[in-house]
């Protein structure tokens, strides 16, 4: 993966899921769509890497997949 990975924001993610904002908030709380990752002081995103895996399987997208792949050293973006 690279080290420049891409952060889309909320527009991007809703357009791309077809989740309502609540909906998408309420399963970031859930544990059951990747969390925002902070990008300024006023901003965040997600990892679109991230997204797209939620996008390929949803029903059994977990969060804490993702906190796996970033401890074994994928899917983590430095920057």
């Amino acid at each position: 993966m690279s080290n420049s990975e891409k952060i889309i924001r909320l527009p991007t993610v809703l357009a791309r899921t077809g989740l309502s904002r609540s909906t998408l908030y309420r399963k970031i709380a859930e544990g059951t769509f990747p969390s925002q990752v902070k990008i300024s002081v006023h901003g965040a995103g997600w990892h679109e890497s991230a997204v797209d895996r939620w996008i390929a399987d949803p029903p059994s997208y977990r969060a804490d997949n993702d906190n796996r792949d970033a401890q074994a050293g994928r899917g983590h973006a430095r920057g």
